[in-house]
């Protein structure tokens, strides 16, 4: 087994007015080159979380950090117009928590974080700020999120 301390959200960066399933997203990843679905699970908008990716086998959702992370993400992340927008529904805010608790049992003391988190220190003052993002994935603050759920000690 993997060594795993990451967990990092995703959005699929798809309109919040059209949906966009698991083989839709299977699609997409082999058109760049993937072998199938690069997240381990993907996140409906009925708040169905679906397995996409065995644990076991490394993700391709962020790279340099996959080989010990785990890949979430959920369906949406743009507005009708196609800019960044947290479109996650109630349905997607409850799946993403529990999935997220289930996780920390299994992988204790590991950090969760947005795609964007792990984008370059541009300006080299220790904080990620919007404008050194390479993306805006997930659309929300993960951490801000992560505040608000109680019991959740693999933040850091």
């Amino acid at each position: 087994m993997r060594k795993i301390d990451l967990i990092v959200i995703h959005c699929s960066a798809t309109r919040e007015d059209r949906d966009f399933t698991e083989h839709n997203l299977d699609v997409a990843h082999r058109r760049r080159g993937f072998n199938g679905i690069g997240y381990h699970f993907y996140i409906r908008k009925n708040g169905d979380i679906k397995t996409t990716r065995p644990i076991e086998r490394v993700g391709a959702h962020v790279k340099g950090y996959n080989a010990h992370s785990i890949g979430i993400c959920y369906e949406g992340g743009l507005d009708a117009k196609g800019k960044p927008k947290d479109t996650r529904t109630e349905w997607q805010k409850h799946s993403l928590q529990v999935l997220i608790k289930t996780l920390q049992i299994d992988y204790p003391g590991c950090r969760i974080c947005g795609h964007r988190d792990l984008s370059p220190d541009l300006n080299g003052n220790g904080e990620i700020e919007p404008e050194e993002w390479i993306k805006a994935c997930p659309c929300f603050e993960v951490k801000s999120m992560l505040s608000k759920t109680a019991n959740t000690p693999c933040h850091k």
